[in-house]
């Protein structure tokens, strides 16, 4: 069963996340701040990664804690749901459309953090929500997650759909390393023997 809990607790963010690698994209994430909830749900939704959130955070102040410290328990918790590795695919791209906007992800489940980010936003909110805040998530995704992972926008002329084709394309890239090869079910997808 490639299921995990973190619980996350500072002076500014109080966070608990659950996830089931092996799910159907069922989710409830409940941040306190809108827009990256639906995020969080579309990252779900298309990894197929079931995914509860619950975040109390100093929004007070602004968003940026939440986020980053969400980012942080989310990777935390595909570490200890993937465990050893075996079998996995290990590799994922995906590069998604939506309207105006392409966005091409490629990632690595390599135990060696790298945030390659070649986005930028048009505008510097979407809505209330701070469009830099979107790399912040990714950076402590890869960071926390031991995943290379490389972002890259085509093109595109609306934030949302920016900051919306990148989750989904982290999400579809994720859903395709994290499968299970059937044809290496029981072997590392490494020629170190050790990831």
């Amino acid at each position: 069963m490639r299921k995990a809990s973190i619980t996350r607790k500072t002076a500014e963010t109080e966070i608990t996340v659950e996830i089931d690698l092996d799910g159907t994209g069922t989710y409830d994430n409940q941040t306190g701040v809108g827009f990256f909830d639906h995020m969080l749900d579309q990252l779900s939704r298309h990894s197929l990664i079931d995914m509860t959130i619950r975040a109390k955070g100093d929004t007070h102040i602004d968003d940026h804690h939440t986020v980053e410290d969400t980012g942080i328990a989310i990777g935390q918790a595909l570490v200890k749901a993937v465990g050893d590795k075996k079998g996995i695919y290990r590799y994922g791209h995906f590069a998604l459309a939506m309207d105006d906007t392409q966005v091409a992800c490629a990632l690595d489940l390599s135990a060696r953090p790298f945030l390659v980010w070649n986005v930028d936003f048009p505008t510097d909110k979407i809505g209330t929500f701070d469009t830099e805040l979107v790399r912040e998530f990714f950076q402590a995704l890869s960071t926390h997650g031991g995943i290379t992972l490389h972002i890259d926008k085509l093109h595109g002329i609306n934030s949302h759909h920016i900051a919306e084709a990148a989750f989904k394309s982290v999400a579809r890239a994720l859903r395709m390393a994290l499968e299970i090869d059937p044809r290496m079910a029981d072997s590392l997808p490494s020629t170190k023997g050790a990831l």
